[in-house]
């Protein structure tokens, strides 16, 4: 069963200005599955195949001969060469949807980008699904934690039970798990052969990783800090690696589309706000496979629990503003010297927004102290804020804030 996912109105919209239309995302989240329900008709060939890369690496002009455009090209950075024979054509005939390139590694791919497709190219990101495309919601703009955003969810009839938001997280997000019904022993599989696939034709080229089981250390030690500050020197120890190899490794995370680092708010009316981002894993089902939360209930009764329920939402927020096209959110955290925190902060232009993240249904004033800390910030004024959580329903907090249940994200 396919899923509609929101960014096939983002595609659609740059195919329009664009010869070129890169989308790029972890293995797989649907890239591929989507551009071909978009343009079923259009011809389509994948890079993995080692023969069918060997002649584009060959002879590119002839590959594209074979595969005339319109064209969709799946794991393009693996033939760096192509790019500069589509920018040749497409400066020739510049006719708009004509090459529509998917890549599981960003880094390769962007920097071919800009090399030989600069202004040619539009650039489409994909995560794992969202909550909203599972339960077919529409309304697919970018989350505020404002009674505006709240008001239109609910009248998409927005809503998750407790026991389903939970089994979700421990799921993951991948579409393959919802294409039909699924076991834990499906789920297990499913996470065994992506990590096995992963190491094998991402980690091993890009990284020439000798030490598989390192690698896989070191994933589970990044995993075990999701949803908090990340310590390079924690996760060097639990892999018996220096900091530089670290620090390389997860940019290779961040490339694959696997993690993501959330920074810190900084203004520059004070030097005491900390320095340090927060790193979160963007698929909760895999991050439970490495820790060895094997059941929705090994889960909710560990002691990562809340940390992961935060790393769902931080994925959800994140989902739904690179749904509607948006790669660059300014979205951060709060935290002073004083450990003042707030979870997550949303900038729209100059106003800020407060979140702050609780694995219960029963929230409180108390976690939004931190709130106030934002409002003397200068040239910056203090929005709406929410306290996102399992409640039920939608209730005011204060004034200016709410408690807001997560499926209204």
């Amino acid at each position: 069963m396919y899923i509609k996912r929101h960014a096939e109105a983002v595609i659609q919209r740059v195919s329009k200005r664009k010869p070129v239309i890169v989308v790029t995302g972890a293995r797989q989240v649907g890239k591929t599955t989507m551009l071909g329900m978009l343009h079923p008709d259009i011809n389509s060939v994948d890079l993995s195949s080692p023969l069918i890369r060997q002649i584009a690496h060959d002879d590119p002009s002839t590959f594209f001969d074979a595969y005339p455009a319109p064209v969709i090209v799946d794991e393009v950075q693996k033939v760096g060469e192509l790019f500069d024979y589509i920018k040749v054509r497409v400066d020739v005939d510049k006719t708009k949807g004509q090459y529509y390139l998917t890549g599981s590694q960003s880094l390769p791919l962007m920097k071919n980008l800009s090399e030989s497709l600069a202004g040619r190219a539009g650039v489409v990101r994909m995560l794992g699904l969202s909550n909203r495309e599972i339960d077919a919601v529409d309304y697919a703009k970018p989350f505020t934690p404002t009674r505006k955003h709240a008001e239109e969810m609910e009248q998409q009839g927005a809503s998750l039970e407790y026991q389903t938001i939970i089994d979700r997280i421990h799921k993951g997000f991948f579409p393959e798990l919802y294409e039909t019904p699924s076991s834990l022993d499906d789920w297990d599989s499913f996470y065994d052969s992506y990590m096995a696939t992963y190491i094998e034709k991402d980690i091993r080229d890009m990284l020439q990783i000798q030490d598989e089981s390192a690698f896989l250390k070191f994933m589970r030690a990044s995993a075990s800090l999701t949803g908090q500050l990340l310590n390079m020197k924690n996760i060097a120890e639990a892999c018996g690696k220096d900091n530089k190899t670290i620090k390389r490794w997860l940019s290779v995370l961040e490339s694959s589309g696997l993690v993501f680092l959330l920074e810190p708010y900084f203004n520059n009316f004070s030097k005491r706000l900390t320095k340090t981002p927060k790193l979160y894993f963007l698929d909760t089902g895999l991050a439970c496979w490495l820790l060895g939360w094997n059941t929705p209930e090994q889960l909710v009764r560990g002691a990562m629990w809340g940390h992961l329920f935060e790393t769902f939402v931080i994925g959800e927020v994140l989902k739904s503003y690179y749904n509607a096209g948006k790669y660059h959110p300014l979205l951060f955290y709060y935290r002073d010297k004083d450990k003042n925190e707030i979870d997550l902060l949303i900038q729209d232009g100059g106003i800020l927004h407060p979140v702050e993240i609780k694995a219960t249904s029963d929230p409180n004033k108390s976690m939004i102290s931190a709130f106030r800390r934002i409002e003397s910030i200068p040239d910056m004024t203090r929005g709406e804020g929410a306290i996102v959580c399992m409640a039920k329903q939608r209730l005011p907090l204060t004034p200016t804030d709410t408690i807001l249940p997560v499926s209204l994200i």
